[in-house]
């Protein structure tokens, strides 16, 4: 599998901070679908070389992984690209705002390499969709933290974002992308609070989000692998699907019921979560 093929199936994505190499393999181990290397938010500036060299070493020994880099502008994202040019895994771009900066980011990573625009500005939500058709993007994510802070609002208010969270949405359905990436949540210790935004988001189109902590994953993963009762009605819908409108059980069935039941199988796939496993891209 390719890394931007585990990008497309993850549902659980795992934060671990590039300065804490003795975190790597524990998180990797830890049951998520892929993990993020950041190199942005959760490092310090002292520390910022420090986790880049970190990063290339896990990069070079070890499987599939996303990296957060700093953003475009920073003193520190150059020098991110420049380690990440060669190497395999996806990358992250926070802060994404410019298409044509995303373009260029493109242009100067190892060719496959799949691009994940984060979400997190004013400006990058109003030019969701162009972000998400830019060539290189594999899947978008949404920074709900850092939107906030943008916006002066509460992160954990259920109306403030959820105008922005559908933008999310609908830009990567109109660019025939996966299901974005939802944003964090900031508690480790409250699992109805990590099953209800994950709920929230995959109501509005999500299908994967983003963990601080390995604590997380279980809920998060129930959330977005459809039930056995789904599955089973998504077999029946397709047993019963001719190619023209049929009736099951007294609901009707024609085309858009069956491209949802075949995503729902599609999304009951469990993900291949080796983190040995070479990348063929």
């Amino acid at each position: 599998m390719t890394t931007a093929e585990h990008l497309a199936a993850a549902r659980t994505l795992l934060f671990v901070p590039g300065h804490r190499p003795d975190r790597f393999a524990k998180a990797a181990a830890s049951g998520a679908d892929m993990i993020i290397l950041d190199l942005e938010d959760a490092v310090g500036p002292q520390y910022k070389e420090q986790a880049r060299a970190n990063v290339a070493r896990y990069l070079d020994d070890a499987g599939p992984a996303v990296v957060r880099t700093n953003a475009a502008g920073t003193p520190w994202h150059d020098a991110d690209l420049a380690m990440l040019g060669t190497r395999a895994c996806a990358v992250m771009l926070p802060k994404a705002e410019d298409p044509q900066l995303l373009e260029q980011l493109t242009a100067q990573l190892h060719l496959g390499t799949p691009i994940v625009p984060l979400l997190e500005t004013a400006t990058g939500l109003l030019h969701a969709a162009a972000l998400c058709a830019c060539p290189g993007v594999g899947r978008a994510a949404f920074g709900s933290l850092d939107l906030a802070a943008d916006l002066g609002v509460d992160p954990a208010d259920r109306d403030a974002l959820q105008h922005a969270r559908s933008m999310v949405v609908l830009a990567s359905a109109s660019c025939d992308l996966p299901g974005p990436i939802d944003g964090v949540t900031t508690t480790v210790t409250d699992d109805q609070a990590v099953r209800a935004d994950a709920e929230r988001g995959r109501r509005l189109g999500f299908t994967a989000k983003m963990c601080i902590h390995p604590s997380q994953l279980a809920a998060v993963r129930a959330v977005f692998t459809p039930s056995a009762e789904q599955q089973e009605w998504a077999r029946a819908v397709l047993a019963a699907a001719d190619g023209s409108a049929t009736v099951l059980d007294g609901h009707m069935i024609d085309q858009p019921v069956v491209t949802r039941a075949r995503r729902l199988l599609a999304a009951a796939a469990e993900p291949d979560r080796d983190p040995h496993e070479g990348d063929t891209r």
